[in-house]
């Protein structure tokens, strides 16, 4: 029977997945792995509930539920986003940007997913500003606040490719703010209950060997053929526009070079659910981490795809 691996939705920095099924890299890794486009909100449920074997998705969520759920099981073991895909997109260029910027604008957040403003709130904490002083428009998605941005009712937006590419190149926005800037902030992972990762750990092992494979054949591969390869998951965008998000995603280290999940990514995501009021406590590193697959993919050093 194949694995049944969780798409939560489509975007451009899930680009090593689309790429490791077009690729056919799990193929290649004799495991069977069946893709289904699941919505957020049940990446870390369905694992949960059994519907899935595997899911990809954030760790935040999954600090969330060992928070109500302290003994859910649920495990991340191959990074692939390691650091934030967001950014801050202003109507006008600020070149200097600063974070206390943030404190007299009009601003628009993300509404899809709480994880880049708690991310970002953290970074305004940091900086020694209170985020909820700022004046945040709150509800909207990415593409509405595009919309306020271009009709010239919100100052900057927090968005993630391709809206900040297409705002750049029709001269209506400029990039602020890449989050991706800040470091590791380990963003999207595989995961799985401890124990599927026990009782399948064989291919779990030829999932992260394909990924790390994949991996090496992204950073090796010039953007275009990047592109060119995962099309299909992009039917409504022009390749060269394809093309243009991922060479800004990979000139900021997005993607990881191999698949561990680093302890320090993941304390930069637990302080931001902490600091932000989305738990109270989360999990250990030692809890919802388990590097042992991605070592051994290091060490037999798989050939690129």
């Amino acid at each position: 029977m194949p694995l049944t691996l969780f798409e939560p939705f489509r975007a451009v920095f899930y680009t090593p997945f689309y790429a490791a099924h077009a690729l056919d890299a799990y193929s290649a890794e004799g495991v069977d792995v069946q893709m289904v486009t699941s919505g957020a909100e049940v990446t870390v449920s369905g694992l949960i509930d059994g519907d899935t074997d595997v899911t990809w998705g954030g760790p935040m969520r999954i600090q969330y539920t060992y928070d109500q759920q302290p003994d859910c099981g649920v495990v991340s073991f191959c990074e692939v986003v390691t650091r934030d895909p967001f950014f801050l997109v202003g109507r006008e260029a600020r070149p200097n940007f600063q974070m206390s910027d943030l404190m007299d604008v009009r601003f628009g957040s993300v509404s899809e997913v709480n994880t880049p403003w708690l991310c970002l709130q953290e970074d305004m904490r940091r900086a020694g500003l209170d985020p909820t002083q700022v004046n945040r428009t709150e509800g909207n998605t990415m593409a509405e606040n595009e919309a306020a941005l271009r009709a010239g009712e919100i100052d900057v937006i927090q968005v993630f490719q391709p809206f900040p590419e297409q705002l750049v190149a029709d001269g209506a926005g400029h990039i602020w703010y890449a989050a991706a800037t800040r470091g590791a902030t380990s963003y999207t992972t595989l995961s799985t209950l401890r124990g599927t990762l026990e009782s399948k750990r064989d291919r779990m092992m030829q999932m992260t060997r394909a990924l790390y494979r994949t991996q090496k054949w992204l950073h090796g591969t010039p953007d275009a053929d990047v592109a060119a390869a995962v099309a299909e998951f992009f039917p409504d965008m022009p390749q060269e526009f394809l093309a243009a998000c991922i060479t800004r995603y990979k000139s900021l280290g997005l993607w990881g070079a191999n698949p561990v999940l680093p302890r320090d990514g993941f304390d930069r995501l637990q302080a931001s659910g902490l600091s932000g009021g989305l738990f109270k406590t989360g999990a250990s590193y030692e809890t919802c981490v388990d590097n042992s697959l991605a070592h051994e993919a290091i060490a037999a050093d798989p050939p690129s795809m």
